[in-house]
């Protein structure tokens, strides 16, 4: 490139100092000097300068190429891109479907121990209120017998008084008193058999309100667990409204 620049520089000289044609803005130049000079810058110039010709040249042609070579990179990345995203939604499809069968797995499992629970709760149950009607029969009877004793004695202790009217009035003491102790007892043995069921039931009642609370709590980490997605296709499953796993105490 320096060549071409000292080659111009010269033909700007020569031109500035040719002799000038009279009355007119032309002047007289050596024509051999001049062509010298732009064969050298000819030469000079670089084959980048062609291969820019070259290419303004064939522009049209270059952008065309280029447009349609676009056209099929566009196309070809639309159909990778729709693949990968059949490709996700399966994968997606798949990662739901195996979520939905482990939550139905573990809400199974859960309602098998809660049912498994509520059954050993029910025998208990069943067990301490059997055995809870037992003991009330048990004291109920033995306070009817001492009832039917006390009042025999008094009976027998009438009938051997009654000659005797003095000792008749305190034997009718002795009978009501004795019928009023009885009565006191049979009242006091049955508050004590009711309020031993009462215990029992209420010791009951505090272990299934455990369980149901646990249940309960077991059902509410399941639900926090899910995708967002999951939860309306659970809505069916146990535990729904009116289940008898909702606890609410």
């Amino acid at each position: 490139m320096y060549k071409v620049f000292e080659a111009l520089d010269e033909l700007v000289t020569i031109l500035e100092e040719a002799r000038g044609v009279p009355m007119t803005s032309s002047c007289v130049v050596p024509r051999g000097d001049i062509l010298e000079l732009l064969d050298e810058v000819r030469d000079a110039l670089p084959a980048e300068v062609d291969d820019a010709q070259d290419v303004l040249d064939k522009r049209d042609e270059i952008v065309g190429n280029a447009e349609h070579q676009a056209e099929q990179t566009i196309s070809k990345a639309n159909l990778e891109a729709e693949k990968t995203i059949a490709d996700s939604r399966a994968e997606a499809e798949r990662l739901v479907s195996d979520a939905t069968e482990h939550a139905d797995r573990l809400l199974a499992d859960a309602q098998d121990e809660a049912d498994r629970t509520v059954a050993a709760g029910q025998a208990k149950y069943d067990d301490l209120v059997n055995r809870s009607q037992a003991e009330a029969e048990r004291m109920i009877q033995a306070g009817r017998e001492s009832y039917e004793r006390s009042v025999a004695d008094g009976q027998l202790e009438q009938t051997r008084m009654v000659s005797e009217t003095e000792v008749v009035q305190a034997a009718h003491q002795e009978s009501a008193r004795v019928l009023d102790a009885t009565a006191d007892e049979a009242a006091r043995q049955r508050a004590e058999c009711d309020e031993y069921v009462d215990s029992k039931l209420a010791e009951f009642a505090d272990l299934l309100s455990h369980t149901l609370r646990t249940v309960g709590k077991g059902r509410a980490h399941l639900r926090g667990g899910m995708p967002g997605g999951m939860t309306a296709g659970l809505n069916g499953a146990p535990g729904q409204a009116g289940s008898p796993f909702d606890y609410h105490g």
